[in-house]
């Protein structure tokens, strides 16, 4: 019998109820779409994305400005490798669930074996499913994918206490060809006043764009380990970043006293229209 992480913040993050959140993701991917400039995406789709993991009423649409992106490339990514920090179970490496499926209020997306196999050699690899049990980062990125992409498999990663070469060479294993998608899951900076925040996150996202190889820290992204990984990576496979969506919390759903930052960017294996 296959072994099923059960969805643990349904009801809290995102809607519990499957026609509820169909309705939001797709008003979510609509508007974000609407707003969208250029139609060079559509010929192809990004090898990597960052994208934010708050509540729906406060990330949804900047997520969303990210994962319209892949809906080209339905039907031809077949995997998603998500990575995102650990919020509740602290822990050294990077780990794997240990489950054969994920599940959501709008099904289930499978693990995919030939992925976790190709890891679970690399020392910084463990199997540990209290890191998966309750954490929210990779979960609220689950509806999206099956909206967008449909039924392709994933390998999800909770990254712990880890350096950025075990990262890099985690996406090395994996990194695929057109039909493998990496996804960085993580907010930005956290609780800060409306403009500080602002100024924080702009200053952020320049040195992603830049591909920095200065590191980004734990505050001013929360999942600064996989974004660290992803850019080191990125630097070597030439990608082109590309700022999709800058916003906080004050702009969405919530007071601008203290707010959470959130940022789409999408990697390009090639030049990106403007």
């Amino acid at each position: 019998m296959a072994h099923v992480r059960p969805a643990a913040v349904a009801g809290a993050f995102y809607p519990a109820q499957a026609t509820i959140l169909d309705k939001d993701v797709q008003r979510y991917l609509h508007e974000s779409g609407t707003h969208r400039s250029g139609g060079q995406e559509a010929l192809s789709w990004p090898k990597a994305l960052i994208v934010p993991h708050a509540g729906y009423v406060y990330s949804g649409p900047i997520a969303a400005s990210a994962y319209n992106l892949l809906a080209p490339g339905r039907g031809e990514i077949q995997r998603v490798v998500l990575l995102g920090p650990a919020h509740r179970v602290p822990f050294r490496g990077i780990a794997l669930p240990g489950v054969d499926a994920f599940q959501t209020p709008l099904g289930a997306l499978s693990v995919d074996r030939a992925g976790v196999a190709a890891i679970t050699r690399l020392p910084q690899v463990l199997e540990l499913p209290g890191a998966h049990a309750e954490e929210h980062a990779l979960e609220v990125q689950l509806p999206f994918i099956q909206e967008v992409l449909g039924p392709v498999s994933i390998v999800p990663l909770v990254v712990g206490e880890v350096t950025t070469q075990k990262v890099a060479e985690v996406l090395d294993m994996l990194w695929g060809g057109p039909e493998t998608v990496i996804l960085i899951s993580s907010d930005l900076s956290h609780y800060h006043p409306y403009a500080e925040a602002r100024d924080i996150d702009t200053a952020t996202v320049q040195q992603i764009l830049r591909l920095d190889d200065t590191p980004i820290h734990h505050e001013q992204a929360c999942g600064a380990t996989p974004i660290n990984g992803l850019l080191q990576t990125a630097r070597r496979h030439h990608l082109q970043p590309r700022l999709l969506d800058l916003r906080n919390s004050g702009d969405t759903a919530g007071s601008r006293d203290t707010v959470v930052g959130y940022a789409a960017l999408a990697f390009f294996t090639e030049p990106a229209a403007p």
